[in-house]
């Protein structure tokens, strides 16, 4: 038998880990001296152990890891409690990347500080276009708030314009708007040039203003990390005597399977300060 000390070594856990484990009934030593208090282990203990410890990484609470290890969980309860726990995992996984992804754009950011674009800025009038949208609302103009909702609108709107016989003749335009609502909710219009009738149905098509003047830049790689340009407009706006005066329209000029391939145009409208 092993001390509670050496099978902590063996079961690589601690001491203090092992005793929790023996006050919530989940690990019970296999013997207590009754005269020291002692407790010691076997190493058939060490099978218990390690199933406690992969459930418990897994996220399983300890009362479900107790159930499953003390077998009063059925085979197929159990498949499904992991598969639940597997697309809890994935979700967590997907929502990780994607803040690393954010936050190599801030780092980005922040090493481009003090370095002013030239030739990459130039100010010109947009004329207006027709396009074809669907518009929902995001929480926020933070990129894990604009993303989740952008992707599966633009999805939907191609589905929707197949189903209607109409193909797009230019580019998909996004832009965005103060929330009716407020509370810093932003409208996100997922839009794609088309050459058709105005109508509303099971999406709408309008004519999307002219700019008289808007201040462009160009973006090459996913909309992810899109904040380092956005950003050096920015300066170029307020270094050259110029107000924004709305959301910039994001202009997919190239879009292929690649998102880091991609290269996009950013619209800010502008005014002279």
């Amino acid at each position: 038998m092993f001390t509670i000390g050496d099978f902590a070594r063996h079961g690589r856990v601690s001491v203090r880990m092992l005793r929790h484990y023996d006050a919530t009934g989940l690990l019970r030593p296999a013997h207590v001296d009754p005269a020291s208090g002692y407790r010691h282990y076997t190493a058939a203990q060490l099978a218990r152990l390690n199933r406690i410890i992969a459930l418990k990484d897994l996220g399983f609470t300890l009362q479900q890891v107790r159930d499953i290890v003390d077998e009063k969980v059925g085979p197929e309860e159990l498949r499904g409690m992991l598969r639940l726990r597997r697309a809890e995992l994935e979700t967590a996984m997907t929502a990780a990347a994607a803040r690393l992804v954010q936050v190599e754009a801030r780092l980005r950011a922040i090493e481009s500080e003090g370095h002013m674009p030239t030739n990459d800025v130039v100010i010109k009038s947009v004329p207006a276009v027709r396009v074809a949208e669907l518009t929902a609302t995001a929480a926020s103009f933070e990129p894990e708030d604009i993303g989740p909702v952008i992707g599966p609108l633009y999805d939907e709107l191609f589905r929707r314009l197949d189903a209607a016989g109409i193909t797009p003749t230019g580019p998909g335009i996004a832009y965005y708007e103060d929330a009716a609502e407020g509370g810093g909710r932003i409208s996100v219009h997922a839009a794609v040039q088309v050459s058709a009738s105005l109508q509303d149905g099971t999406f709408r098509i309008l004519d999307l203003p002219s700019l008289d003047e808007a201040a462009t830049i160009v973006h090459r790689g996913s909309m992810d990390t899109v904040l380092p340009t956005a950003q050096a407009l920015a300066r170029w706006i307020d270094a050259n005597a110029y107000e924004s005066t709305g959301y910039p329209r994001e202009i997919n000029l190239e879009c292929p399977e690649n998102r880091d391939d991609w290269v996009t145009e950013l619209q800010t409208p502008v005014t002279r300060s």
